[in-house]
């Protein structure tokens, strides 16, 4: 089975790429939700997120989001530690995952998968593109946040031309081409690679 990862930039349409190859029947692994459930379900990553950030980031077994956000959104030292944590916790996660699929291949979406070192061990990687006007208006739109917002956020990945460099393939979210024929045009290739 291939494994293939899914990336780009914040407001990209990463999420809905995905979900055009869910329709496929293809198995995706997304790794946000799944950090999510994580931090709220691993009792190792819980006592370590306890650890760096003290007793109150955990309300009972519920991570404290705000509380979180506020330290780690000011403070890219403490972002980063929280990253240090949540990554390798969420890769060994989508191993298993992996381990599980019977699909020619499946998918592993992260917006921060070369950040993160979550590229390792895939077969092909997938990138999707937009112009940063379009994408800052999804998410103005999507988390009802101001543009500057938006800017920091993007600010705090990886510049979106080094992360498509690094991709094999690149749909174009764009608005002016139509995003199934490419979705499609990949998903028969990534096929006929299972094939050979």
């Amino acid at each position: 089975m291939l494994r293939v990862g899914l990336t780009g930039g914040i407001g990209s349409g990463k999420s809905t790429v995905a979900k055009v190859f869910e329709i496929l029947g293809i198995p995706v692994y997304y790794a946000d939700s799944a950090a999510k459930y994580l931090m709220n379900t691993d009792p190792d990553l819980q006592k370590a997120i306890i650890l760096a950030f003290g007793q109150d980031a955990y309300t009972g077994t519920e991570l404290n989001r705000k509380k979180i956000a506020s330290i780690v959104f000011n403070d890219p030292a403490k972002l980063e530690k929280l990253n240090q944590l949540i990554h390798p916790a969420t890769i060994r996660d989508a191993e298993e995952w992996m381990k599980k699929q019977t699909s020619p291949y499946a998918i592993k979406e992260a917006a921060l998968l070369f950040e993160s070192g979550a590229d390792a061990g895939l077969d092909k990687i997938i990138g999707v593109a937009a112009p940063q006007q379009l994408r800052i208006k999804r998410v103005m739109e999507r988390d009802a946040v101001t543009e500057a917002e938006v800017l920091s956020r993007i600010r705090r990945q990886m510049d979106e031309e080094s992360k498509l460099q690094r991709c094999d393939e690149v749909i174009h979210n764009n608005e002016q081409e139509l995003l199934i024929p490419q979705v499609l045009a990949i998903h028969k290739k990534l096929l006929s690679f299972q094939m050979n």
